[in-house]
């Protein structure tokens, strides 16, 4: 082994714990065994161990997981931060990266080439558990969900091998491999990706309007949706908006685009029926991927307790609206938001499992540093979202505990041929897949237990 083994009882175990999570928001669970792998055949080696001696497996790449995914009670912890390799091949419009490499590190990778990838919107956020999750990264109205950019993988399977998957040669684990998120059964050591041509501008708009407002802008923004190209990002953030001192509902348009055309594609935000209410625009302003990730990096800093979750929904947007009146009107502090981001639609593929997508997508965030206040913020993203439950499409893994409130990351059909593949692959069950209620120690899973 070139990396660390790392025993429950050493001297390093309870740093290499803690510094799994990104979040400050620490998980009570405590693995056996902690591996920092150093390359490929550490994983290997990893796996292997973990089946000598019988104990099951869990996985962080990037270490983002709102709720430590990776960090288990018992068994083995691979961790994977090392891993972090970007080759990027100009001529073939590929790349290969490992799972913990983070968004920006792949964006300078490829920008020397004039290629792009729809990596993950925070800077913060390993490649890993971002496109195993399905991945609505930068630009994935248009480019797709970043894990329908696999060509194939490097994957370490429950029986200890090591194998290049691609969809001639494994088409079910690649299937698997696109969308499943913490389901999936093996340890991915590389990414083969497809990547495109780099965006030549980048312009943003962004509506600051008086939370009075707010209603009206959200069901406007929801209807305006199909007279935006798929090049245009387009979200609302429900919360307070530094600069203006107060609470907001701030609309913003991001085109990935060629000069000419960015005026053109983000033109009707400057149509709203309210815009002569704007407390505060930015409008048509041409910016660049590292000051979005610095944008997206202010929004959630490090330091801070998070709790997150989401909700795809779809319908009349007065009617999503009225359910979402207890998520919206109830947002606890400064620090905390509601994302309403606008999707669509974009068409699935049968090499995917990836199947959870709607119009909008309804996100509470909260972010503390109490760890007395735990509770109260948990149950305003987790428990709010009880009355949107009837309109739902489903989750993102990415932002979504299952273990806290449950609901469909894949098509129900799609989920149970996952588990019949997982069958076949991980008979044993050496790979932890969804974590269930009684592993979660969050105070709202805690408090709600009998």
């Amino acid at each position: 082994m070139r990396g660390t083994v790392i025993r429950r009882g050493d001297a390093s175990y309870e740093e290499a714990r803690l510094d799994a999570v990104w979040n400050a928001r620490k998980p009570d669970r405590f693995p056996d065994v902690i591996v920092l792998a150093e390359d490929e055949q550490d994983v290997v080696r990893a796996v292997r161990l973990a089946r000598a001696e019988g104990l099951p497996v869990s996985i962080r790449s990037g270490g983002h997981s709102w709720v430590g995914n990776g960090v288990r009670d018992g068994g083995v912890l691979v961790d994977l931060s090392r891993l972090r390799e970007i080759t990027v091949d100009a001529g073939a419009r590929t790349a290969t990266v490992q799972p913990a490499a983070k968004g920006p590190a792949v964006q300078e990778a490829l920008a020397g080439h004039g290629l792009f990838f729809p990596t993950g919107h925070a800077p913060t956020v390993g490649i890993g558990g971002f496109i195993l999750g399905g991945g609505y990264g930068w630009n994935s109205r248009h480019l797709g969900p970043a894990c329908l950019s696999i060509r194939a993988i490097d994957v370490v399977l429950a029986d200890g091998t090591l194998v290049h998957a691609t969809d001639e040669t494994h088409p079910d684990l690649m299937w698997a491999a696109r969308g499943s998120g913490p389901g999936f059964f093996g340890i991915v050591t590389r990414f083969h990706l497809d990547v495109y041509d780099r965006p030549t501008t980048i312009v943003r708009t962004v509506h600051s309007y008086p939370l009075d407002l707010r209603d009206e802008v959200l069901a406007w923004s929801y209807d305006l949706l199909d007279q935006l190209p798929t090049t245009v990002e387009f979200s609302a953030k429900i919360g307070f908006t530094p600069g203006l001192d107060t609470r907001t509902v701030s609309l913003t348009a991001t085109a990935f685009c060629t000069p000419e055309h960015g005026p053109e594609a983000l033109a009707p935000l400057e149509q709203a029926p309210f815009r002569d209410r704007a407390l505060r625009a930015v409008v048509g302003q041409e910016t660049t991927i590292e000051e979005l990730y610095d944008i997206a990096d202010r929004l959630n800093p490090e330091g801070l307790r998070w709790a997150v979750d989401g909700i795809w929904a779809e319908g009349p947007a007065e009617e999503l609206l009225t359910a979402a009146a207890p998520v919206l009107d109830t947002i606890p502090d400064g620090t905390s938001f509601v994302l309403w981001m606008l999707w669509g639609h974009y068409p699935p593929r049968p090499n995917a499992c990836w199947s959870a997508q709607a119009r909008a997508y309804l996100s509470p965030n909260a972010g503390w540093h109490d760890p007395e206040a735990d509770l109260a913020h948990e149950n305003w993203v987790h428990g709010s979202l009880a009355a949107v439950q009837h309109l739902s499409k489903g989750l993102q893994f990415s932002d979504n505990n299952v273990a806290d409130r449950f609901d469909l990351g894949l098509s129900a059909e799609n989920a149970e041929r996952l588990e019949k593949i997982r069958g076949v692959h991980d008979p044993d069950g050496l790979f932890r897949t969804y974590m269930a209620p009684a592993e979660s120690t969050t105070a709202y899973a805690v408090s709600r237990r009998p």
